[in-house]
């Protein structure tokens, strides 16, 4: 049995990026539950995960802020 030492971590292939769930999303752009709440309510893409979860897809979360951004600054001031 290899050791823990023993392990490799592999980069994923290019282009791929890991489905990110809420907590994570919250790191990355530094806010709050609550306004990723307010974000999936207003339509903000997210991916089944699991029998009852959901994560985030990075690049559609990017399109989505991308075509909303007026309206995210907006309810944001």
């Amino acid at each position: 049995m290899p050791k823990k030492s023993d392990r490799r971590v592999v980069a994923l292939p290019a282009g791929l990026l890991p489905l990110l769930d809420q907590r994570e999303l919250e790191t990355y752009y530094g806010v709050s539950d609550w306004t990723v709440r307010r974000w999936v309510e207003a339509g903000m893409p997210r991916e089944p995960f699991g029998a009852r979860g959901f994560r985030f897809d990075l690049n559609k979360v990017r399109a989505w802020m991308a075509e909303h951004e007026e309206q995210l600054l907006a309810a944001a001031s």
